[in-house]
């Protein structure tokens, strides 16, 4: 099963504030041993939406709309690409997860759709 693990924005990510040394140094043990249990396929922080755009679809329209943009909660800061055996697993995995922000912040897990779901 194949899972985006999803960390939450906070104010203080979307101020662009970087993590400390040693939550660096937390993340990389852990994202080590993810890649040591053979579930981690890819990982990778995101710059705050200030220096993102989003492309709104309206029929053939598209429109351009500069970032930051609103609900900081809503918003993503960084993601892991898992290969897991259940969502069982994937919830285990994050729960040994350093916190990732220096004030309370959420991980969202979701499932990706396989080809089977199609057919």
């Amino acid at each position: 099963m194949r899972v985006m693990v999803l960390v939450k924005a906070t104010e203080e990510s979307e101020r662009g504030t970087l993590p400390s040394a040693a939550l660096l140094e937390a993340m990389g043990a852990y994202n080590e041993e993810l890649q040591a249990a053979g579930i981690l396929r890819a990982a990778d922080g995101l710059k705050p939406t200030s220096q993102g755009k989003r492309i709104a679809f309206d029929g053939a329209e598209r429109a351009v709309i500069d970032g930051p943009f609103d609900v900081t909660r809503e918003l993503v800061a960084g993601y892991w690409l898992w290969e897991v055996r259940d969502m069982d697993e994937a919830v285990a995995w994050v729960k040994r997860c350093p916190n990732p922000m220096t004030g309370p912040s959420e991980i969202e897990i979701r499932p990706l759709y396989d080809l089977a779901d199609f057919l």
